[in-house]
């Protein structure tokens, strides 16, 4: 009876995993199929290569592109050698101790934050306080903020996983504990660390609110690239389109075009993250 009873709820378990996959994968493919089939049309060398134009209605996404590109970069040389440190300190050199449990709880606390939230936070310290502005630096800062806790987070779940016993043994044949870090630690963990690091920056680059305050432009004439102006970028870009715009229904093949291009800028950098993964882990074994 017992043998059965478990058998059933195993079956049960097993059906609802399944259900709720396929649940999930079904609304998915509704989404893609319905921006594939919509923006599809509008994907072309012009459309990607050419300024809007025409208050939007006309041109391509070129500035918002470059902007987006711009504002990752930023984001990413702000928050990944910080984000690596802070990690590499509290996994290999911070006692477990009640201060570093308050410091890893507040980490991964901030990871819950609403993103409106970062952008309120940068607005009040980057635009205000440090007088940068409305500019792509200010919103590069934002998301940097943003990004920080799940890069330490995903940077130290990395770090866990390489057995003490590699440190040991570095230790034991005379390597100083910043030459086992440097040289066999970090190695080891880079995989998890870099497949982190470009999750992290897809989010990123998909963000809208951290930079609906701190620098994004609904139009620019031109393309501009400077960091102390303000910018266009690609999700920002759609909800205009989407919402915002005098002319809905005529620029909304430009909104799908616009959302096909930032689903498939987001699905490489996820895809980068997999083959680096993939390539590191073949090379440890």
């Amino acid at each position: 009876m017992q043998f059965k009873f478990r058998r059933l709820s195993s079956v049960i378990e097993w059906g609802s995993l399944v259900l709720s996959t396929a649940i999930v994968c079904f609304f998915l493919f509704v989404i893609l199929w319905e921006i594939f089939s919509k923006g599809a049309s509008e994907l072309s060398w012009d459309f990607i290569s050419s300024v809007p134009s025409e208050g939007m209605t006309k041109g391509g996404i070129i500035t918002p592109i470059l902007g987006t590109v711009l504002l990752t970069l930023i984001t990413a040389i702000f928050s990944i050698p910080f984000g690596i440190c802070c990690a590499i300190y509290l996994n290999e050199y911070a006692e477990n101790n009640w201060v570093t449990r308050i410091i890893r709880a507040s980490i991964r606390n901030l990871s819950g934050v609403p993103s409106i939230i970062y952008g309120l936070f940068g607005l009040a310290l980057f635009v205000q306080a440090l007088q940068l502005g409305t500019s792509l630096l200010a919103a590069g800062l934002t998301l940097g903020l943003l990004s920080l806790p799940y890069i330490i987070t995903t940077t130290e779940e990395a770090l866990k996983r390489i057995p003490n016993s590699t440190r040991e043994a570095a230790l034991a044949v005379g390597a100083t504990k910043f030459e086992t870090i440097k040289d066999v630690v970090l190695p080891s963990a880079m995989s998890g660390i870099l497949t982190g690091v470009v999750l992290t920056l897809s989010r990123a680059a998909g963000e809208t609110a951290p930079i609906l305050f701190t620098g994004a432009a609904f139009y620019i004439n031109g393309a501009s690239g400077h960091i102390n102006q303000e910018f266009m970028a690609l999700p920002y870009h759609l909800y205009m389109l989407s919402t915002q715009h005098q002319s809905i229904e005529q620029v909304r093949p430009i909104a799908y075009g616009t959302a096909l291009v930032l689903v498939i800028v987001v699905f490489f950098m996820n895809l980068t993250a997999f083959y680096i993964r993939y390539k590191f882990r073949k090379n440890e074994n």
